[in-house]
């Protein structure tokens, strides 16, 4: 098992590494501003297994073997990209709605969304130079055990969890103040743009 100061210090440094804005996080503020907090759960729970596979991919020692993948997650990058084109283009034309009122054709299926979030997760180069760069200094992860794994799983999912959470209740409260079809088109369109924005960041990186 992991000593309480090496999971501290890992625990800690994640919460931080999450919660500097990135193409992740402005990805599901958009979300949750377009769409609401229900419909972008799926999402966020994509995102916080993609952490939990690449974390599990450093400690099994294939993070370097990942990267000479070069080609594998270059698509996987741009097919997260490509999802948040396409969620750009549904909010700019989705019809608006008053808050509260569900718009005719704006459902989308949990797993969509979910996978949506978790290609996003493992195509992000934030999230990928964490756990093949940083997290070697912070661990030794050759004399990680089962135990061991478990624990720091438990902690990233927790981690994670946590701070995406936080964003979705900030920009769910921030999504209230549009309650006119006038102010929900203005939003939508407004984070039509910001998600294609975050289309040509995990691209560019």
């Amino acid at each position: 098992m992991l000593d309480s100061a090496a999971l501290s210090v890992y625990a800690a440094t994640l919460l931080v590494a999450v919660a500097l804005p990135g193409p992740g996080v402005a990805a599901l503020v958009v979300q949750v501003l377009g769409k609401g907090a229900r419909r972008s759960l799926a999402f966020a729970a994509g995102m916080t297994l993609g952490d939990a596979v690449w974390l599990s991919l450093a400690v099994g020692g294939l993070a370097v073997l990942a990267q000479s993948f070069h080609a594998v997650f270059l698509a996987i990058r741009y097919a997260g990209a490509a999802y948040l084109v396409y969620l750009a283009w549904k909010l700019w034309t989705t019809p608006p709605a008053a808050l509260g009122v569900e718009a005719k054709g704006q459902g989308q299926r949990p797993w969509r969304s979910f996978f949506g979030g978790l290609s996003m997760s493992l195509g992000n180069p934030k999230v990928m130079m964490f756990y093949t760069a940083l997290l070697p200094n912070l661990l030794d992860l050759g004399r990680i055990s089962l135990s061991s794994y478990a624990e720091l799983v438990t902690a990233t999912e927790i981690v994670v969890a946590a701070v995406l959470g936080l964003y979705v209740v900030l920009a769910a409260r921030a999504r209230t103040l549009f309650t006119s079809p006038r102010a929900m088109r203005v939003l939508n369109r407004g984070c039509s743009t910001a998600m294609a924005g975050a289309a040509v960041a995990v691209v560019a990186r």
